[in-house]
């Protein structure tokens, strides 16, 4: 049994917390400073937050390894299973060829090459996030931007910078599920659940979408980009951000990146049909040098890389990538039937039809029942809040073994390799070859969970929330910038949820500011950290042959990051005042 103590350390809160900040500044130096691969530095850390739990806070080595142990488990199983299963059913599209039926699909919405982008990197990107998250989404859609017609660095810019706004509720929501994990346990609120924070969530980056679309066309093509094609992308902002805010808020917190992304894809392909930019087209011309910040691609810079001796094999070192770069003269001399359009949309419409399926109200709740679903306290694991009679919640552990989200995308992947004819040898093989690519984000996820729950467990994370309160309400405006370096230094908003939602909410109880509120705003800063991430740019530049130049990508993208963080703390603010105080959920 071990009882949480707030300064261990001579007594003092201040020594207490600089002592319980050494696990994140180890993980933060090793990443963002030494270069350390993730995984080291997430076990590295791991070591010291263990010793930190034993030697300041008085925490029994027994029960820091079961609290580690407990945290790795949940890393694995419900959030690695969903982005696991969900690449792999991507890769089954890749080994049968339909995924490249559905990048042509996409390229004949709109012969403009910036409303593609739209499509591609902000609207279907946001439902691959949804599906799948951890870097997906920046893998395939800057492959499927290169081979638009778009420049190495513009195609990975674009990327990029769409990667933010669907970031909270990807991997059907595992950020969020998460931090109803961490948070719950931290406070005695009963909105700090799955439901309760998705809906704050879904209360702020809607917000954030309307604007991302307007900035992508305005990095393709300057200020033209936006005269020409403000209409197309305005409207896939404010489609995004209302249908994210509904479905978030009444329908289901998982699916709102899926029904979010849909909407708005549909609603640019209705604007498209009905209005044409002023120069569709003329994009496949470079842009004077007035033009600054205008587009300057060709049509065949896809071809062009497909040549370059090398790029071959970044494409197949990046997770999920396909490793397959066609100029759009090949897709404008293929003609897809309707009937392999249908089966290549077929895996994305199965997950939409299974996830609405359970997330009927008597079907989920039944399946939240036994035998499908198992809550039990963490083996030998007691730990207590300081003058708590009853554990802390955290050391339960749920297992729904079928209700949860990976396994109805395996679920969804054995349908898909029915309507793709895919033998269950090749199924197979792809789901080992998922694994292979995984290995090392499987052993990173699991390390930083574990961190989370050593430092969450021992009474770390609590010292250092009881010392940041003392900064007030200033920290409405610090919170989001909390979130924002977990991100950047960790890669995911999943792990920044872990690592600091449950300070976000004992700092602001003591502060006397909503955990509610704060909660969320970790996860809403955080999505912006994920375009400056080392991962991601990693990815990013690996996938279009720049390998070795992230720091080139991250001068292009580090102002965007910086100004949409001013734009999200500054509505945390207001939503902290009577000004936007209304949005908080009751």
């Amino acid at each position: 049994m071990f009882e949480q103590v707030l300064d261990p350390v001579g007594g003092s809160l201040g020594l207490s917390a600089l002592c319980a900040v050494l696990p994140l500044l180890t993980l933060f130096v090793l990443l963002g400073v030494l270069r350390v691969k993730a995984w080291i530095a997430g076990l590295v850390s791991l070591a010291v937050a263990i010793v930190v739990a034993v030697l300041f806070f008085g925490m029994p080595v027994g029960q820091s390894l079961l609290s580690a142990t407990e945290g790795a488990a949940f890393g694995f199983f419900p959030i690695l299973w969903i982005v696991i299963n969900a690449i792999w059913v991507y890769n089954l599209t890749v080994e049968t060829g339909h995924f490249d039926v559905l990048r042509r699909s996409f390229e004949k919405v709109s012969p403009d090459q910036r409303i593609q982008a739209i499509i591609i990197a902000f609207c279907f990107g946001a439902l691959l996030e949804a599906l799948a998250g951890f870097g997906t989404p920046v893998a395939i859609t800057v492959v499927m931007l290169m081979t638009l017609g778009f420049t190495p660095l513009k195609s990975a810019s674009l990327a990029l910078i769409a990667n933010t706004a669907p970031v909270a509720f990807g991997a059907l929501a595992s950020p969020i599920v998460t931090l109803a994990t961490v948070t719950s346990g931290a406070n005695d609120d009963a909105r700090l659940t799955l439901d309760g924070l998705g809906a704050m969530v879904g209360r702020q980056t809607p917000i954030l979408a309307v604007v991302v679309p307007l900035i992508l066309v305005f990095v393709a093509d300057g200020k033209r980009g936006v005269r020409e094609t403000w209409l197309a992308a305005l409207t896939a902002g404010l489609t995004f951000g209302i249908a994210q805010f509904v479905a978030s808020n009444y329908i289901s917190v998982p699916l709102t990146d899926i029904v979010a992304s849909l909407v708005a894809a549909a609603a640019v392909v209705a604007v498209t049909r009905v209005t044409q930019p002023a120069r569709t087209g003329a994009l496949t011309q470079p842009v004077g040098a007035a033009g600054g910040a205008g587009f300057d691609d060709r049509a065949t810079v896809g071809t062009e890389l497909a040549d370059r001796p090398g790029h071959q094999r970044a494409h197949d070192d990046v997770p999920g990538g396909p490793g397959r770069m066609r100029g759009r003269e090949e897709s404008a001399s293929v003609s897809d039937s309707r009937s392999e359009v249908l089966k290549a949309y077929a895996p994305y419409l199965i997950i939409i039809v299974i996830f609405a399926i359970t997330n009927i109200s008597g079907i989920k709740a039944a399946l939240a029942e036994q035998p499908w679903t198992y809550k039990f306290a963490w083996p030998g694991l007691h730990v207590f809040a300081p003058g708590a009679t009853d554990p802390v919640s955290t050391t339960t552990f749920t297992f729904n073994w079928l209700p949860a989200a990976g396994t109805l995308l395996i679920i969804s992947g054995i349908l898909t390799a029915a309507v793709l004819r895919i033998s269950p040898g090749r199924a197979l093989a792809a789901m080992g070859r998922t694994y292979a690519e995984l290995k090392w984000a499987i052993v990173t996820v699991m390390a930083v969970l574990a961190l989370a729950y050593v430092m969450n467990l021992s009474g770390q994370t609590a010292s250092l929330g009881a010392f940041l309160a003392g900064t007030g309400a200033l920290f409405a405006f610090l919170s989001p910038v909390l979130g924002w370096i977990g991100v950047g230094v960790t890669g995911s908003d999943t792990s920044a949820n872990a690592l600091f939602g449950a300070l976000q909410v004992q700092t602001a109880t003591r502060a006397g500011l909503d955990p509610l509120l704060l909660a969320a705003a970790n996860s809403s800063g955080g999505v912006l950290g994920k375009m400056i991430s080392p991962q991601n740019l990693a990815i990013a530049a690996a996938a279009v042959g720049m390998a070795g130049k992230e720091g080139e990508l991250f001068r292009k993208v580090f102002g965007w990051s910086l100004l949409l963080l001013l734009f999200m703390c500054v509505i945390v603010v207001l939503q902290s005042t009577p000004v936007l105080g209304w949005m908080i959920p009751g």
